[in-house]
């Protein structure tokens, strides 16, 4: 199953992408957990130890240079535009029960979306985890569809979108929705985090109808824990839900 989660800033989707990381790893899935976030908190949301330390692909200069066939003193030549990806998971990725972690890190060019070899290395490989990888893949994006192709967001199984129980929360996240759409992604749920009760609850259900997928509560847990996440019981049903539902729904 390939899986992409996405939503505001703030609203969450690291913490989702990490428990559902962890309940398919739990449920004896090998996974793939990708941080395509900027921010890069994937890590130590699923408690790898020193995840600072972890080296994210794009700042990977002589690798990317190698398999590019690319100059690094005139990154603004001619290189190859479909490197050799395959072999990255396993030989350049930290693996911890059952996950292997890949931080693809920020491309530091004028333009997200630049032309350069660092993008082309990230956007390959990220298209072989989606498409050729037999693996659980679950990616913790940005916000929007950035870092998505039409090619590979056909292959994405689920596209999740995370919002908060607000009009703001909301309306972001049905624009989300129209840019997946957009994409050609045609399974797209939406996952309501930090509720705070019934209202919250009947409140996401009237605006989200048949596409709303589970919620997660307002959990201080999670606070106490300084971003790592650790199931406690509530937070393991919850999760388990919404495990049930994917499985379900695709």
């Amino acid at each position: 199953m390939k899986i992409a989660i996405t939503g505001k800033g703030g609203s969450g989707k690291t913490t989702v992408a990490a428990g559902l990381s962890l309940i398919f790893a739990q449920e004896k899935n090998q996974v793939i957990a990708v941080d395509c976030d900027p921010d890069m908190n994937l890590g130590l949301a699923l408690g790898f130890p020193n995840p600072q330390e972890i080296k994210p692909i794009c700042e990977m200069k002589e690798l990317i240079s190698q398999r590019t066939e690319s100059d690094l003193e005139r990154p603004a030549g001619y290189f190859k535009l479909n490197p050799k990806v395959d072999d990255i998971p396993d030989n350049f990725c930290p693996e911890q029960n059952g996950i292997r972690l890949i931080v693809m890190g920020k491309v530091n060019k004028a333009g997200g979306g630049c032309l350069c070899p660092e993008n082309t290395f990230v956007k390959n490989l990220l298209s072989h985890l989606v498409v050729a990888r037999k693996d659980t893949v679950i990616m913790d994006m940005v916000a929007g569809t950035e870092h998505i192709g039409r090619g590979t967001a056909g292959s994405v199984d689920a596209f999740l979108i995370v919002t908060e129980p607000t009009h703001l929360g909301i309306n972001t996240a049905k624009r989300i929705e129209a840019l997946a759409k957009g994409l050609g992604i045609k399974k797209v749920f939406f996952i309501a985090n930090k509720i705070n009760g019934p209202k919250d609850t009947s409140f996401v259900k009237e605006n989200l109808k048949d596409n709303f997928l589970g919620f997660i509560s307002f959990n201080k847990n999670i606070q106490e824990q300084r971003g790592r996440f650790v199931f406690d019981d509530e937070l393991k049903k919850e999760f388990t839900d919404i495990y049930t539902g994917l499985n379900r729904r695709l």
